[in-house]
């Protein structure tokens, strides 16, 4: 009985001394700190080949020829590629302009809110609306212009990761911003 009593005191004095020692070490909250995601300022170069077409883009960005003159311009660092897409107007005008407003406004069931900003240079010939996707759509920027007569390019940019707005805005707005300079760029030849 004295054992059993012995034993008995013997572990809630180690529970004591436990408890005791566990309570040095204070518990203090880790300080407020957010996601800083630096991007490097854009440098732009002219982009030429055999289409009818040239515009400038990021010197950081790799564009990928296809055929019939569209291309992938990707961003390694942000995963994410804009796909370029030509078709010449050949009295079509109208099926490319619905098409084109189609592909964006698909994305109206998980988009938030979907600005359009429309772009006029009639000094060149470029005419074309600049599509604002927010929300965890699949694409957030889109766009298409047209010289309404010979030309029609359509651009969207898509990130390889789940959409997640909050999370890819930093890389979504840069992006957004070379999109607008190769709209602002394009040359018909």
């Amino acid at each position: 009985m004295k054992l059993i009593k012995n034993s008995f005191l013997i572990l809630a004095f180690l529970g004591l001394v436990t408890t005791v020692s566990s309570c040095k070490d204070d518990v203090l909250p880790k300080p407020a700190s957010y996601l800083r995601l630096d991007y490097p300022v854009a440098k732009y170069v002219s982009f030429e080949n055999q289409c009818p077409f040239s515009f400038e883009m990021n010197n950081d960005a790799i564009i990928k020829g296809e055929k019939d003159c569209g291309f992938a311009i990707t961003y390694p660092k942000m995963k994410a590629t804009i796909y370029l897409t030509y078709k010449p107007v050949s009295g079509n005008i109208d099926k490319l302009l619905r098409d084109a407003q189609k592909l964006t406004f698909e994305h109206v069931i998980k988009a938030d809110d979907i600005l359009e900003q429309p772009y006029l240079n009639p000094s060149k010939k470029v005419y074309g609306m600049f599509y604002q996707v927010d929300g965890n759509a699949a694409t957030n920027s889109q766009f298409y212009v047209t010289d309404s007569t010979k030309h029609f390019i359509t651009g969207s940019v898509y990130f390889y990761a789940k959409p997640n707005f909050d999370s890819i805005m930093p890389a979504a707005s840069y992006i957004q911003n070379d999109m607008k300079r190769l709209m602002e760029t394009l040359k018909w030849k």
